[in-house]
């Protein structure tokens, strides 16, 4: 199976939905740890578009997945098939198929309040879930020698997948600094564990499906990102109007 992208100004996106998703990940699942998913949405898309080295980081995923519902749209124009995957839609596939996919998981980042809620909900909604270890974030640039110590530790567990959630763009430059490091296959989902964990509730299911995420994202803490979606919608709007007024279409092996 090709992973065929789109470029949204000049970002490579997967052209993917979650049951191709899924295929891409388990035709060869062997061969795919080590390597790591982003999930990007208009703010991603517009720090990669700023900033060639995480741009970069995007274009070597295994997967940049569309999590934000405007990347969908926009694809689904030179890939009809194409569909939003979010981080925790992802994650609660994968959960609730524990049974059929036996498969053991790994929580890095947030803080220890946070990962606490989490595993005993997961635990309560997932019985048959496999959780082999979770690690709180320390809230600063780690050393090489630190890194390399997490690496073990969590190698040592032998996880399966390890779910990041340091904020993006952190998350995604760790994940490539720990490509081939981790025995695992590992993805950067951000405010995804503050929703599982029940700390954050999530989008209605109406909102979601109109694109209004943002929407009450904004609703809910307006001091903290009135600025971004001000800031970088526009511009994810300029840039594609101005610079990249159609879509480019790419596969990769």
């Amino acid at each position: 199976m090709k992973n065929e992208r789109i470029e949204l100004i000049g970002v490579p996106i997967s052209a993917v939905n979650m049951d191709s998703c899924l295929e891409k990940l388990f035709e060869d699942f062997e061969a795919n740890r080590g390597r790591y998913l982003c999930f990007a949405n208009v703010h991603t898309t517009v720090m990669a578009h700023d900033d060639p080295a995480y741009r970069k980081v995007q274009a070597e995923s295994l997967m940049s997945l569309p999590d934000g519902k405007p990347l969908s749209v926009l694809g689904r124009k030179q890939c009809p098939d194409m569909g939003q995957v979010r981080g925790v839609d992802l994650m609660r596939r994968l959960f609730s198929e524990a049974e059929a996919r036996p498969l053991r998981h790994y929580f890095y980042g947030n803080t220890q309040e946070t990962l606490d809620l989490l595993l005993k909900r997961l635990r309560e909604q997932y019985p048959a879930l496999c959780i082999a270890g979770a690690e709180p974030s320390v809230f600063r640039d780690m050393s090489g020698q630190e890194e390399a110590e997490l690496a073990e530790r969590i190698n040592a567990a032998e996880p399966d997948f390890v779910w990041v959630s340091l904020g993006a763009p952190r998350q995604e430059f760790f994940c490539a600094r720990m490509q081939g490091k981790l025995h695992a296959l590992s993805a950067g989902v951000g405010g995804a564990f503050n929703v599982l964990a029940g700390a954050v509730p999530d989008a209605p299911r109406w909102m979601r499906r109109l694109g209004l995420e943002w929407l009450y994202r904004l609703s809910r803490e307006p001091g903290r990102l009135f600025r971004r979606y001000a800031v970088t919608n526009t511009r994810f709007l300029w840039c594609l109007l101005t610079e990249h007024p159609r879509a480019k279409k790419h596969e990769r092996g």
